[in-house]
């Protein structure tokens, strides 16, 4: 059982520092962006968030979940009352940074994953698979701690950022065409600053 799949098992969403009652944030800027209902879209770090829910009600019918915890996925999908709306989700179990995917996607979002990558090298296998996982016109929207954000969360360190610094990460395929600060309140009233980026890819150029 890896470290997360614990953390869900032994915790209800009001115990868990990330939870959001309505991933408001994700959807403003998802909605932006003028998708339409067969895009494909990939939440990596999806977790049991709400967001699968929401894009569900909006209509999407080409969606899939990454976590590394079978236990978040597994919570996410039982929430779906609707089973035919849960086997519109694809549900992968899977450590981002050695996945390999088999398709590209209109819509890469990811919450919850990027500032655990504390490590050069973490951060440029992320980047491989997502430069494998998108194409020419995608987007990315990608949120993480800001530079004042916390220093750990869930017990682990993490990389806080702001979105010169993500998009110097995600490399020069993508560019940075929206940038936020937002601060996040935990189910126990705390707040956590956050910043969150929009990159769109320009070319299938990749990192040097």
């Amino acid at each position: 059982m890896t470290y997360w799949d614990e953390r869900y098992r032994s915790t209800v969403p009001e115990e868990r520092s990330w939870t959001e009652a309505d991933p408001l944030e994700s959807l403003a800027l998802i909605d932006a962006l003028g998708l339409e209902p067969s895009d494909a879209l990939i939440d990596v770090g999806g977790g049991a968030s709400q967001l699968v829910d929401a894009l569900l009600a909006r209509g999407f019918v080409d969606l899939t979940v990454l976590d590394l915890a079978a236990s978040a996925l597994d919570e996410a999908r039982a929430r779906l009352e609707d089973p035919t709306l849960a086997s519109r989700v694809e549900w992968i179990v899977a450590d981002v940074t050695s996945w390999s995917p088999v398709r590209t996607y209109r819509l890469w979002h990811d919450r919850a994953v990027f500032h655990f990558l504390t490590d050069a090298a973490a951060r440029e296998d992320y980047v491989r698979v997502l430069l494998k996982a998108t194409a020419v016109g995608s987007a990315v929207v990608l949120a993480t701690f800001a530079p004042d954000g916390p220093e750990t969360c869930s017990g682990l360190p993490v990389a806080r950022h702001d979105a010169e610094g993500l998009a110097t990460a995600i490399g020069p395929a993508f560019e940075l065409t929206r940038a936020e600060r937002v601060m996040h309140t935990t189910p126990w009233g705390s707040t956590q600053p956050f910043t969150w980026a929009v990159l769109e890819r320009r070319t299938q150029r990749a990192r040097t």
